[in-house]
Parts: structure tokens; sequence; C-alpha cells
């Protein structure tokens, strides 16, 4: 097993563990055609950097570099991790850069699996920290009885490695969802009985998303982007099913556990 990475300290853990590492800059063809020679098959994530202005222009940056590299390598196929609504053509803020990876890898002809992975379910370990310490779950998804797919990461992680390991060619999209939906007031009743207190919803106006991210540092085109992302998914436009040609899976991680292990994480 090959590990890329860009910081070599990170590396590390999976030296200990037995796998190979190389080290590669995504923006980079050369480093990347090199990570990704004589491969059976990798498993490809384009990272988002929130900071910039110009995340948008990066990210498709990376997806050229990656599309390219596999062209290059001869890598017979890939599993890319992408987002719900990824098939939407606009309005969906950053799942836009998930579209550009999508359309990147389709244009170079790399036989390709697109991992479109609902809500993250640990996208919550901010709002548990607040209610912990206030008693009140903020929330930007609205309204808070709606259900909406969510996912934990490690199904996701685990989902890739199964897909990695089949032998299909061309190209298609598997939607991943968790083993339930779960609305915003659910969440807030795992965490009321994870902390043994009431726990109370509050859907946040549109008018103070940039006050309550201001700690994550997030540059105006990310805030635009999260901000109609956040959009899209309070009004359904971007939904889980609306890709027909889709093939659903679920993973097994409930919400529950997740809850648990972000509140111990905060105590």
């Amino acid at each position: 097993m090959r590990i890329v990475v860009r910081d070599p300290a990170k590396g590390q853990p999976w030296a200990e563990r037995g796998a190979e590492v190389t080290l590669a800059d995504l923006t980079d063809l050369t480093s990347m055609t090199r990570a990704l020679s004589q491969v059976q098959g990798a498993y490809v994530v384009s990272p988002q950097h929130y900071n910039r202005e110009d995340l948008f222009e990066r990210a498709g940056l990376i997806a050229d570099i990656t599309a390219r590299a596999a062209v290059a390598a001869e890598v017979p196929r890939l599993v890319a991790l992408s987002s719900v609504g990824a098939d939407r053509e606009s309005g969906t803020g950053w799942i836009r850069m998930n579209r550009m990876f999508e359309q990147r890898l389709t244009e170079a002809g790399v036989s390709t699996i697109f991992l479109r992975a609902a809500y993250f379910m640990e996208n919550w370990m901010p709002m548990v920290g607040q209610a912990m310490r206030g008693g009140t779950l903020p929330t930007f998804l609205a309204p808070p009885q709606r259900p909406l797919p969510m996912v934990a990461t490690v199904d996701v992680g685990s989902t890739a490695a199964t897909l990695l390991q089949e032998e299909r060619t061309g190209t298609c999209v598997v939607t991943l969802s968790g083993p339930k939906d779960y609305a915003p007031n659910d969440v807030a009743a795992i965490v009321s009985a994870t902390l043994e207190k009431p726990v109370d919803v509050a859907v946040l106006p549109e008018a103070e998303w940039p006050k309550a991210l201001a700690d994550a540092h997030f540059s105006k085109a990310a805030l635009a982007g999260f901000t109609e992302m956040t959009r899209g998914l309070n009004c359904s436009h971007i939904d889980i099913k609306s890709d027909p040609g889709a093939v659903e899976w679920a993973g097994t991680t409930t919400l529950e556990r997740v809850i648990v292990e972000l509140a111990q994480r905060q105590r």
C-alpha cells in the first residue's frame, strides 16, 4: 500500500504500519505522476483551501493535475471523493469544486468511481461543543425538523477502500449516506441524551452566519460558497437522490456513536 502525503511527518504513522510513503504536491504534475505510477488503483481527494480567495481556481488546478497525472501514470482505476449535489450545474457553493474534480477526471477518460458523500456527521463538532457549554445547539440547517442524509467519515474511508478493490472499469457514481437520516432536532436530542441535560436547537438566521463562522477564518470567496451551499441544502436543491443514475450505498455508523465520540473530545 502506498500513501501519498504533503508533509513527511504525517507519513510517519503510516510508515510504521508498513506502508510505502511518497511525497507529492497536488499542484505539481511530476510529483503526482510519480506518486501514481505502477499502482493498481488510487483513492484521490481534492483538499479545499477555505482561507484562500482563489479556492475555486486552485481546486480546478488540482483537478487538472490529478487527471493528467492519472493518465500519464496509466492508473487503471480511481475512486474519487466527491459530494452529493455534484450533479447540479449551479447553486451548490463549495460543491462546485467537487463537480470540477468529477468533470476533469471524466474528460481525461480515467475509469473512476465518484463517491458522493452526504453531509459529514463530524461537521457537528463545533456545535456540539457549544451545546456542552451553553445548552443550545446552533445550526445553519433549516427547518430543524427536516431530516437530511448524513454520513460518518469512517464510513467514507471504508467504502472507498471497498470500492477501490472492485475490478470494474468505466465511470460511475456512488452516493453514500448513513444508516438513517437525521434532523437538527434529532442531533439535539442525541446530544441531550449523551450529556444527560436539556439541549435546545437554535437555527441561525443567514445574517448571523458570517459572525458565527468568524473563528473558521474563511476567505470572502469561501464564505460566499458556504452560504450558497447551505441555501441549497435548506431548499433541497442539493439532494442525494437528484442523480437517477447514481448507485446508493449506506454506511453503518450511527450519529449517536459519532456524537458520543465528539462529546468525549470536548471534555
